[in-house]
């Protein structure tokens, strides 16, 4: 039965290459994801580890809980502090970091890397051992700078050129002094780092004497954990923490390769779903080859073969095509892993150098996905045919499924859908967060309910299409009834497309709708024209808002300050804002009360007043940081939305209760309205600050629809993949229908039908099957797209059902596209055939 099972195999190289080829891509994705992940992540970790070569111990402030009614703080770090970690005994050199966001402008003028990436930092004297010159010399003062190697490189800077900086500030324009190399995390990224020397540093971002860490170098012989305990005794109780270099380095080891396992999973996601379709083509492939064996296998039977041999011998073909696909699908996953590591290079990004990295775990997760998945899909073939009595088999009295089996099948799949579709709907009732597991396992259900009534649902939708295909005559009857002809082998076809399709129409759907409710939010809740905010997230200088309020054209500004408050025993965070310009900057809408902000009246978004059981005329004590109280009377209520919300009071009042305030944002109207040329004027008022970013509402509103776009983008290419497969797979179908209905080809071509009527009746056929495909899953993804709405919709009030009925389209002319590709080889290959020897086959 094993010599039988390898004849076989190598019987039939070009029926089985179409199954070869969907495993391979299967595998080919999980391998190749599994390599580049662990080669970035590798690169990575060995890099960040030698950033802290340099550091033994590192000695940070700890932060003071917040304690009845006064709000946490956090102590400095003074030059005493560190003359103190230097005089351990065991320490031989302590080293002063200093640390804050700095933008440097390429000579476009743009920001260089994206704004967290762009730090800058203190040079330690006239060496730093963190940071070795590459070329130039320390800096000294706020007129010279050092820059990285990396950055130099992308914006062609090189020593006693002069660049644009900007710290949390005016822009400076600092001679490059020297330009060093480092294996700084964030440089290796793709991002900046700029170093002044460390008095200049401490000024401009604002710690005057002190720093935000201190390392402390070991002297020889003396181990990380003997020096921490030197410094833990030396350094004042609860005012300071320590934590080896070893531990950074593997608490930064361990960060790094939790983000890379967020990747990681999203990469196979896609390469599972690839599998998950794939694996439909193998179960029709081994379904077909079955078939036309069926006498082959009933012959074996009859001289004595076991059901259990047969269902061995048609594994064994499985395991052998899993096996060649598996090899396969590695070496092309290595290919893959190592293109799209150059690829990132391609885009921009820098990625540390390193072997690429190929493990143990990779190599068996290939096999095993490629062996397993086969054998799976080839099981249940098998064992049917092994039933099948050696005389009805040999007779062709298998041929049509039983109408047990039918009812049987067609009961199972109504249950799986009716639940599906059930449990998808108690979804849409729950709370949001409650809700994912429950709408996950309803669209499990339905997807696989759906699977198992397509061969139910393919004859009225397929006979939808007869109109149309009377058209096309002779030709287009019979690939009508050649699509019916055997619902479970076009069912599974299709469900291949159908998958895909599901998949991106109800992310298309819930992005577009999405998109709108920003849209509508950005616009109802903000009538500014501008916000200006930092491009790193941190906060702005109140400067700013003095520049913008007194640039010509502009009408109004306000500035939105978050501080940290203490009310009634919890802390809560309070929005200064101008109480006379916010009402005209903002159009909210207001549930009780009036929107009047000033002195002591304050409002109060919806979600808060509702936790501390406020309307609109209720006081409370506020706590602020500095310890003072003040008490403060809710004049409105209004509806807050992801943009604004919060308890908000006129900077005047929060002002002089903060030490350093900061502006999270600044919003500004102008006379004329929102346009380039104002645009234009607001950054020229800043200094053309590569650090300062100033935005329109629609400009907002992309920046928070920017993650829905990517995952967008991300899922179109799943369904290049799921195309791909699908392609493949209705190669395969009508190629071996083609190979099963020779004779009777050979008889139409014998009364009349001419070569190009058999092409036309084969894409025909496989036009349909794609259509039919498409339609099924256009159609689920808009339930799936409208369901995941439901939810979305609880916490946004501005969310409607968007259909994009263009997409949607085009979605439905690439399945056509797919069937008519599909249907090249196989159409050639039926008007090829020769009719004599065609009607002589069985």
């Amino acid at each position: 039965m094993f010599r039988t099972a390898l004849r076989n195999v190598l019987a039939h190289k070009a029926r089985l290459l179409m199954t070869v080829l969907a495993v391979m891509l299967g595998v080919a994705f999980v391998s190749g994801t599994l390599v580049f992940t662990n080669t970035i992540s590798d690169a990575f970790q060995n890099s960040s580890a030698k950033g802290f070569d340099h550091v033994d111990v590192a000695v940070e402030a700890k932060h003071q809980d917040s304690r009845g009614d006064r709000v946490g703080t956090t102590p400095d770090l003074t030059q005493a502090v560190l003359e103190k970690s230097a005089r351990v005994p065991g320490a031989a050199s302590a080293l002063g970091v200093v640390k804050g966001f700095t933008a440097i402008a390429g000579k476009d003028g743009k920001l260089i890397g994206s704004g967290f990436q762009s730090e800058g930092g203190n040079y330690w004297g006239t060496e730093d051992p963190r940071y070795p010159l590459a070329s130039g010399t320390a800096p000294h003062g706020k007129d010279q700078v050092l820059i990285d190697s990396e950055t130099a490189r992308r914006a062609g800077y090189k020593v006693g050129d002069t660049v644009r900086i900007s710290v949390d500030g005016p822009v400076l324009t600092p001679t490059v002094a020297g330009v060093f190399t480092t294996d700084d995390g964030n440089v290796t990224a793709g991002g900046s780092l700029a170093l002044f020397d460390t008095a200049t540093a401490q000024k401009l971002f604002g710690k005057p004497g002190t720093y935000d860490e201190i390392d402390v170098k070991a002297k020889q012989g003396v181990s990380q954990t003997a020096l921490k305990a030197q410094l833990d005794a030396a350094l004042p109780k609860g005012r300071t923490e320590t934590t080896t270099g070893r531990k950074l380095a593997d608490d930064q080891a361990s960060m790094i390769s939790s983000s890379m396992s967020s990747m990681k999973q999203g990469l196979l996601v896609f390469a599972g779903i690839a599998l998950f379709v794939g694996t439909f083509i193998i179960a029709n492939t081994f379904t077909m080859l079955v078939a036309q064996r069926t006498k082959e296998l009933a012959l074996l039977r009859a001289v004595g073969a076991s059901r259990r041999q047969v269902t061995r011998s048609v594994l064994i073909e499985a395991f052998v095509v899993g096996a060649v696909a598996a090899v396969t699908g590695l070496l092309a996953g290595i290919g893959i892993g190592a293109g799209l590591k150059s690829l990132l290079g391609s885009f921009g990004a820098t990625v540390p150098d390193g072997p690429l990295v190929i493990t143990p775990g990779t190599v068996v997760a290939a096999l095993a996905v490629g062996v397993l998945v086969t054998m799976l899909a080839a099981w249940l073939p098998g064992r049917r045919a092994a039933k099948i009595p050696p005389v009805a088999a040999m007779s062709s009295l298998h041929a049509q499924a039983t109408t047990k089996s039918l009812v049987l099948r067609n009961t199972l799949g109504a249950l799986f859908t009716a639940a599906g579709v059930a449990v998808v709907l108690g979804a849409t009732t729950m709370d949001s967060d409650s809700a994912q597991a429950p709408m996950g396992l309803g669209a499990v259900l339905l997807i696989i309910g759906v699977f198992i009534l397509t061969p139910l649902l393919s004859r009225p939708l397929i006979a939808a299409a007869a109109p149309v295909l009377r058209v096309f005559g002779v030709s287009g009857k019979l690939a009508r009834q050649n699509s019916v002809r055997n619902p479970r082998r076009t069912a599974a076809t299709a469900s291949a497309l159908m998958i895909g399709l599901t998949l991106i129409t109800g992310m298309t759907v819930m992005a577009g709708s999405l998109q709108q409710a920003i849209d509508k939010m950005a616009s109802s809740a903000i009538r500014a024209d501008y916000v200006v905010s930092m491009a790193n997230g941190n906060g702005l200088s109140p400067d700013v808002d003095k520049k913008l309020s007194g640039t010509p054209g502009v009408i109004a500004t306000s500035p939105l300050r978050e501080a940290p408050s203490r009310i009634g025993g919890e802390t809560e965070y309070l929005t200064g804002v101008n109480g006379a310009a916010i009402g005209k900057l903002t159009e909210l809408k207001v549930r009780d009360g009036s929107f009047t902000v000033g002195g002591s009246r304050v409002v109060v978004d919806d979600k808060t007043a509702k936790a501390h059981r406020w309307t609109a005329g209720s006081g409370f004590t506020v706590h602020y940081e500095d310890g003072k109280q003040q008490k403060l009377t809710v004049a409105g209520v209004y509806e807050g939305n992801d943009m604004i919300q919060g308890i908000m009071l006129d900077n005047a009042v929060l002002a002089p209760h903060q030490s350093d305030a900061t502006d999270m944002q600044v919003m500004v109207k102008t006379a004329d309205g929102a346009s380039d040329a104002a645009k234009d004027k607001l950054v020229e008022a800043l200094g053309s600050n590569p650090a300062i970013q100033v935005q329109s509402k629609k400009d907002i509103s992309n920046d928070i629809a920017k993650s829905f776009t990517l995952m967008l983008n991300m899922l179109y290419g799943l369904l290049a993949m799921a195309v791909i497969v699908a392609v493949l797979g209705v190669i395969n179908t009508l190629a071996m229908s083609v190979f099963e209905r020779s004779q009777e080809i050979g008889m139409l071509r014998a009364i009349g039908l001419d070569r190009r009527g058999i092409k036309r009746m084969v894409r025909l056929e496989s036009l349909v099957i794609a259509l039919f495909g498409g339609v099924l899953g256009i159609g689920l993804g808009v339930f799936f797209g409208w369901a995941a709405g439901e939810l979305i919709g609880s916490k946004m009030a501005t969310y409607e059902l968007i259909l994009p009925w263009g997409r949607m389209a085009v979605f439905l002319l690439l399945a056509a596209a797919v069937g008519v590709l599909a249907a090249l080889w196989p159409a050639r290959r039926a008007a090829r055939l020769n009719m004599l020897q065609a009607i002589k086959s069985e």
